[in-house]
């Protein structure tokens, strides 16, 4: 298995979901990155990272809560938000650094 920094050197474009399993907010972005991740096919990856089981990973990228969203491109984190957002929204900040 691939680790963080080869999947987010390796993608163009990677969107990583910090989260955890009893978190209700974390539970109903599920089915909407689903939804962009289809929405953007191969042009975007999307990673869920288990704030949990990856403490150190959480810690490093200062995840103070969950869910947050940080939006990678080339490597580098070009956008970060906590919270839960509405997929019409995500597809517009993604499309926003697509180019």
């Amino acid at each position: 298995m691939a680790s963080f920094s080869e999947i987010i050197q390796k993608n163009t474009i990677v969107l990583v979901d910090f989260s955890a399993e009893w978190c209700g907010p974390c539970q109903t972005l599920a089915p909407i990155l689903k939804e962009v991740k289809a929405h953007f096919g191969d042009k975007l990856s999307v990673i869920k990272i288990d704030v949990d089981r990856n403490q150190s990973l959480a810690a490093n990228f200062k995840v103070q809560g969950v869910p947050t969203l940080i939006l990678f491109k080339d490597g580098s984190q070009i956008w970060r938000q906590s919270g839960l957002l509405l997929r019409s929204d995500l597809i517009a900040i993604i499309e926003k650094r697509l180019d």
